[in-house]
């Protein structure tokens, strides 16, 4: 295989450019948020070359880097199989271990443009308990349209993850998924949106953890689930890019 740099279009190029500096600037919204510890988590950003989705590429971190020397160059550039472009900046480094399951969700899931997973502390309770976290408050109804679901078991290093992901999500509201023992990972229409369900996640994941420790959950009636979630995702904000 060739190690000579890839050539792309200049628009091609900008875009490639935008998005490895906003995946790299994202990974430092993950500690901010406090949803990663040491160099655990990563975020990825689809690079959209054609309507179809079939020849698109991804940016994603390299594996085991520390989140502070995290920058855009060495973001890693890979195509829809999890293959590092060649002769692109930072195809030098190993992309993180989790390549292969953001990769499938691209494949199969063309209208994602941004994967996100972490190893939130209450997420990640739930997910070791194998259990959905239920739709007992509004701002899951609005963020999510209902429970979160659990994804099954799956190991490290393939596209078993990714299966995973994808066969709970298709069909489903939630832009988030529990993988069984392992944690969360979300979907979003870019990186940015990725990160905010993945915040959003944790956030309600220790709220309904607490409220079910001090008594019993009251579920919230399906029509009104329907209800917010069609004004948060319609109506909510100045635009329909505007969220809270």
């Amino acid at each position: 295989m060739s190690n000579a740099a890839p050539a792309f279009s200049g628009e091609v190029e900008a875009s490639i450019r935008a998005i490895r500096a906003d995946v790299a600037r994202l990974h430092g919204e993950l500690v901010r948020n406090g949803l990663v510890v040491w160099t655990g988590g990563n975020v990825s950003g689809r690079v959209r070359l054609s309507p179809g989705g079939s020849a698109d590429l991804f940016v994603i971190k390299p594996s085991g880097v520390s989140y502070d020397d995290l920058t855009p160059a060495n973001m890693i550039l890979c195509d829809l199989d999890g293959n590092v472009v060649a002769g692109s900046e930072g195809s030098d480094r190993a992309p993180s271990s989790d390549t292969a399951a953001h990769a499938y969700v691209y494949r199969h899931m063309p209208e994602v443009g941004g994967v996100v997973h972490t190893h939130s502390t209450f997420a990640v309770a739930w997910a070791a308990r194998g259990e959905e976290i239920p739709c007992v408050i509004t701002a899951m109804a609005d963020e999510f349209g209902g429970p979160i679901p659990v994804g099954p078991f799956a190991i490290i290093g393939d596209d078993s993850i990714g299966r995973g992901i994808v066969d709970t999500l298709t069909g489903h509201r939630s832009r988030a998924v529990l993988m069984q023992n392992h944690g969360p990972f979300t979907i979003g229409k870019d990186a940015k949106d990725a990160v905010k369900a993945a915040v959003m996640v944790e956030d309600v994941a220790r709220t309904v953890h607490h409220a079910r420790e001090a008594g019993p959950l009251i579920p919230i009636p399906q029509e009104a689930i329907d209800s917010l979630y069609d004004r948060y995702q319609n109506v909510y904000g100045q635009s329909t890019d505007a969220r809270r």
